[in-house]
């Protein structure tokens, strides 16, 4: 936790795929940090009697490793079925029976309040498992993960948060919806934390965890005499329903603090919709983020799983246009300040950004991403002109300097 690479790891994990009227991409990257700790789970078509049509998609951020992360991301899922469906099944159905007609009926699906219970039961029973993990239960391992997902049925939207990861809802084009992230510092967070011993400082549970709400963490979960979900990091998750409106949804955006650290919730919806208009490649376009939060001088790992809905913006020839434009004048100009060097030579990239960012005749810039977004054109271009030199450490920058 807190360790920090000399050079950031830009390769990145990509995946996309389409069904149940959805289309999804996610992107993730190491970037500073010395070791991956995030995870994801995206499942379209749930193999449940009475749920294929449903569909899940979630986002992990681990600390302290990634063994909760990883875990959670297989089995979650399976832990919250079962509970919302119990040990007498698909709610609302006669599974088995026949009807007067001699037909076996269909399954019908759980019932919404069901959905719910089933949730918050799932990330306690699969917090008590991993629990009984070796390395977990003797302190060998020390991990802990947040958790922000959302199960979707044609008729509504379930949001699940633990932890400080992020969901958000775009509708209407605007932010419709954003889960809650679990600080410390929330009057109800530091309640249960004080009530269980333990103390608030520099914003931290006890000092040292940034999170309140996470699953594994079990150096803070063994205050006797308190349940579960009143330790001093409780597992218990928030579950917030909505019913879907196909006609004004458009996406739904899941990401971890590597990326909500250097966008705000409207910063990166609206970002999101201006890509979407240029490009369909969702994988294109979540890649297109991390880069941008990298740039924006996010120093934490970056995972993010964009859902487009059927409503979702469409690619503009206008806006194809206007992107191109774009391009083809950053490219210009830094072709222009390369061929006028200085009394100091050449300029390094970090100058030829500074430069640009007080341009004034510039074309307007991706909203929310800003200069920022087109980097990896303006490197381009650089690169193409001046070979990149490994050592000089232009990729990335430690901060965004201008």
């Amino acid at each position: 936790m807190g360790a920090f690479l000399d050079k950031p790891k830009t390769e990145k994990h990509n995946s996309h795929g389409e069904g149940n009227g959805v289309r999804y991409g996610l992107s993730s990257m190491q970037g500073w940090r010395v070791e991956m700790e995030d995870a994801h789970t995206a499942v379209l078509g749930l193999q449940t009697p009475g749920m294929t049509d449903w569909s899940f998609f979630a986002v992990y951020d681990g600390h302290a490793g990634s063994k909760v992360a990883n875990y959670c991301s297989k089995h979650l899922l399976e832990h919250i079925i079962t509970s919302s469906l119990g040990d007498g099944g698909t709610q609302g159905s006669e599974a088995g029976s026949e009807s007067s007609g001699g037909e076996i009926p269909a399954p019908c699906p759980p019932a919404v309040e069901a959905v719910k219970a089933g949730i918050r039961t799932g990330f306690l029973r699969i917090d008590e498992h991993m629990r009984s993990f070796t390395d977990l239960r003797n302190g060998m391992d020390r991990s802990g993960s947040t958790a922000v997902g959302i199960l979707l049925s044609p008729d509504h939207f379930f949001f699940i948060n633990c932890g400080d990861s992020r969901a958000v809802l775009y509708r209407n084009s605007q932010v419709c919806f954003s889960t809650l992230d679990h600080k410390p510092c929330n009057p109800r967070e530091r309640e249960r934390i004080q009530n269980a011993g333990g103390s608030v400082m520099i914003q931290r549970v006890n000092g040292s965890l940034a999170v309140s709400r996470a699953l594994g963490d079990y150096d803070y979960k063994c205050v006797d005499g308190k349940g579960p979900t009143e330790q001093l990091v409780s597992p218990e998750p928030e579950v917030f329903v909505m019913v879907r409106a196909p006609e004004q949804d458009q996406f739904v955006i899941l990401a971890c603090d590597g990326i909500w650290d250097v966008m705000s919730n409207e910063d990166l919806c609206e970002f999101v919709k201006s890509r979407l208009e240029v490009c369909d490649d969702l994988e294109k376009v979540c890649n297109e983020v991390v880069d941008t939060c990298l740039h924006k001088g996010s120093r934490d790992n970056m995972s993010i799983v964009l859902v487009c809905l059927p409503n979702g913006p469409k690619v503009s020839e206008e806006a194809v246009k206007k992107d191109a434009e774009l391009n083809k004048y950053l490219e210009t100009r830094v072709e222009e300040m390369l061929s006028r060097p200085g009394d100091e030579g050449l300029p390094d990239i970090v100058t030829v950004m500074r430069n640009l960012s007080t341009d004034s005749g510039m074309p307007p810039l991706p909203p929310g991403g800003g200069l920022a977004s087109k980097r990896s054109v303006i490197e381009a271009v650089y690169n193409r002109l001046i070979p990149y030199k490994e050592e000089d450490g232009s990729g990335a920058d430690m901060e965004c300097p201008w």
